[in-house]
This record gives C-alpha cells, sequence and structure tokens, in this order.
C-alpha cells in the first residue's frame, strides 16, 4: 500500500512540474539560446496566457528573496529584475561575473534602472560530495552576517571551474572571511550544520520546475510583461538590448 502511495504521490509531483513547464514556455516572451540583440528582440512573440493568476504567483515567487539579507541588489522604486539562476561550481556563471556583471551593476542596477536577484540553481553536485550545495549553503551562513553579497562575488572570483576541488569547507570560509564574514567560527558552524540546505532545494526545485534545464539562466521580469528567458553567459550587449527594449516598453 505504501509503495502504491509513494508511486502516486510521485506521478502528481511529476505532473505538477510538467504543468508549470509548460505553462512558463507560453507565459515566457523569449527564449534565447545565443545570436545578437536583434534576435533577442525580434524572436518570437509574446503570448498571455488564458489563466493570469498563476503566472502572477509564480512570478511573485521569483522576485522574492530567500532570506531577508540576500535581498535583490537595486532599488524598490524599479519594476523591472533581472534574476539570475546559477551554480557556484558552474565556470559560465564566473564568466558572466567576471565579464558582465560589473556592467551591469554600473549601468542599470547602480543607477537605480534595475534590480538584480540570484536563486541557485544545483546542477553539478557530485552524490559524493554535494559542493555545490555546500557553496550555495554558505552564501545563507554569510548572509547571517550581512555579507551575501560579498561572499557571493568572493566565490565567482575564485571559481576554478566545475568539479575541480576548489570548494570545500575550508575554503568557503576563507572566501567569507575575505568577504568580510566577521565570526569564521560562526559562519563554519552554520556550514557543518546545513541548516539552510533546504533553502537551497527550495530554489533548485523552483528552476527545474519552471523548466530550466542550465546555469546560468537569467529571467528579465517587468512588472505587467510577460517574463524573458535568457539562456547563457551572453555578451553585455544582449543585456543591454534587453532593458532598453523593456524600458521602452514600460509607460513614461
Amino acid at each position: 500500500m505504501n509503495r502504491i502511495l509513494k508511486r502516486k504521490a510521485r506521478k502528481s509531483n511529476s505532473k505538477g512540474i510538467k504543468k508549470k513547464s509548460l505553462m512558463w514556455a507560453v507565459v515566457f516572451g523569449v527564449v534565447l539560446v545565443g545570436g545578437s540583440v536583434t534576435a533577442f528582440l525580434t524572436m518570437g512573440q509574446n503570448t498571455t496566457p488564458q489563466n493570469k493568476e498563476e503566472p502572477e504567483q509564480l512570478i511573485n515567487t521569483l522576485l522574492q528573496p530567500i532570506v531577508q539579507n540576500a535581498s535583490a541588489l537595486g532599488t524598490s522604486k524599479s519594476n523591472i529584475t533581472l534574476l539570475e539562476f546559477g551554480d557556484y561550481q558552474c565556470q559560465y556563471c564566473a564568466r558572466f561575473h567576471k565579464d558582465t556583471k560589473d556592467l551591469i551593476m554600473n549601468n542599470y542596477v547602480n543607477t537605480g534602472t534595475i534590480n538584480f536577484l540570484f536563486k541557485d540553481f544545483v546542477i553539478n553536485d557530485r552524490p559524493t560530495d554535494r559542493l555545490s550545495t555546500l557553496a550555495a549553503i554558505g552564501s545563507y551562513c554569510a548572509a547571517e552576517q550581512g555579507k551575501y553579497w560579498q561572499y557571493h562575488d568572493e566565490v565567482y572570483r575564485n571559481s576554478k571551474g566545475e568539479n575541480t576541488d576548489w570548494v570545500s569547507k575550508n575554503s568557503l570560509t576563507q572566501f567569507a572571511v575575505y568577504a568580510g564574514v566577521t565570526n569564521a567560527d560562526k559562519f563554519l558552524a552554520c556550514l557543518d550544520s546545513k541548516k539552510y540546505e533546504s533553502l537551497v532545494t527550495t530554489n533548485d526545485n523552483l528552476a527545474r520546475s519552471i523548466g530550466l534545464t542550465s546555469t546560468p539562466t537569467f529571467i528579465l521580469i517587468v512588472e505587467g510583461k510577460p517574463p524573458l528567458k535568457i539562456v547563457g553567459a551572453q555578451p553585455y550587449s544582449v543585456f543591454e538590448g534587453a532593458i532598453q527594449q523593456a524600458l521602452m516598453e514600460i509607460p513614461s
């Protein structure tokens, strides 16, 4: 009996994920895998789903930070948010942070034009160590001491690729100290406890439930408009074109 109930539960969960994935395939205005700004701005047509309530609930979930001290960078006055789903071991995520993130920050986030938010999408865990999850847990341990974004940037600054054993409790603690975490013992105890593992899983499940398959994947969310999806560490010009297009569509 228990096996039958478990099978039914798995089937029900699978149907729920498929339903959300199909719905978001409609909700997303554009899916960009590569190409130029022109391809991003002209590819496809926006489609409005019949049931608006469920997509709006999902968008609200996307916009919520996982913990208070990991809030979006930017200002509450902006109604445009660029959300990144990433893995701390992802080499392409590190490339985005090295080549593109600062330009977006300087030109759009620091000027109050858009907000920038990050959520975990763990795709590089090995079953034997789960180091991507550990690095993500560390971000929320750093957030306890008000250093979420500093830790976030420090980890990507020190990235050495996927599953090359550069992530460990010792290295993450050192990154946290470099990022300004003052109580290293408290940080390490937080890592050891894995108290934020369920939050990382929540983010990861959210990414998978809306059909994401790779990192980094970005979602540009504009109030009242279908969200746009940008896949991969695209050049700055692609993000610039997408943001400028979004700004033109917002009533003045």
